[in-house]
C-alpha cells in the first residue's frame, strides 16, 4: 500500500479489498458450509423420535403390502431393517463428501492432486458425528444408541470418499 495515495498497489482501496474479502468468505460459507450444516441438521432431525422405526413404518408397511398382500410381518420387519441400514450408509456417504468438498473448495480445471488430509478430515467429522448422533439418540425415548450403526455410518463415510475419488479418477482431475 502506498502510503500517500491511500491505495494498494493493485489499486484497490483497503476498505474496498476487506469488503470483497468479506464477501467471499461469506459466498465460500454458503456454497462450501451451509450444505455441510443443513446434512448434519437432516440427520440430527431423523435422529429424533420422527425418525423412529414405528414412524417410518407407517408408510413402508402399506408400500410392501401394496406389491405383495401377502407379505409377512417377519418380512417387513427385515426389509425395514435393511432400508434403515442403507439409510445410514447413504446419508454418512453423502455428509462425509459435503465435509470433503468445503475442505477443498474445488474450482473448475482445478487441477490439484487428490489430498488424503481433506479425505481424513471428512471421514473423522463424519465418525465424530456418528458418534454423537448416537449419543443423542440415546436420549430420546423411541429411539436407542447402538456402536452399530457408527459401523455402518463409518462404512457410508468411506464409500462417500471413495465415490469422490474415483469420480475424479474417472474425470481425470487426479
Amino acid at each position: 500500500m502506498c502510503e500517500a495515495s491511500g491505495v494498494n498497489i493493485d489499486g484497490a482501496s483497503p476498505a474496498r479489498s476487506d469488503s470483497s474479502r468479506a464477501i467471499s468468505r461469506r459466498r465460500s460459507f454458503l456454497l462450501y458450509w451451509l450444505p455441510v450444516l443443513l446434512w448434519m441438521s437432516l440427520i440430527f432431525g431423523m435422529s429424533t423420535d420422527v425418525g423412529a422405526p414405528r414412524h417410518t413404518s407407517r408408510f413402508l408397511r402399506p408400500i410392501l403390502r401394496w406389491f405383495n398382500p401377502d407379505v409377512s410381518d417377519e418380512t417387513i420387519r427385515s426389509i425395514q431393517l435393511g432400508i434403515r441400514k442403507a439409510a445410514h450408509v447413504t446419508e454418512y456417504a453423502v455428509l462425509s463428501f459435503l465435509v470433503w468438498r468445503a475442505r477443498r473448495k474445488p474450482a473448475r480445471g482445478d487441477g490439484r492432486p487428490w489430498r488424503r488430509a481433506d479425505a481424513f478430515f471428512a471421514f473423522c467429522i463424519a465418525v465424530l458425528f456418528a458418534l454423537s448422533d448416537e449419543w443423542h439418540q440415546s436420549f430420546v425415548p423411541s429411539r436407542e444408541g447402538h456402536f452399530r450403526d457408527v459401523l455402518f455410518d463409518s462404512f457410508g463415510a468411506v464409500l462417500g470418499l471413495f465415490v469422490a475419488w474415483r469420480i475424479g479418477r474417472w474425470r481425470r482431475v487426479w
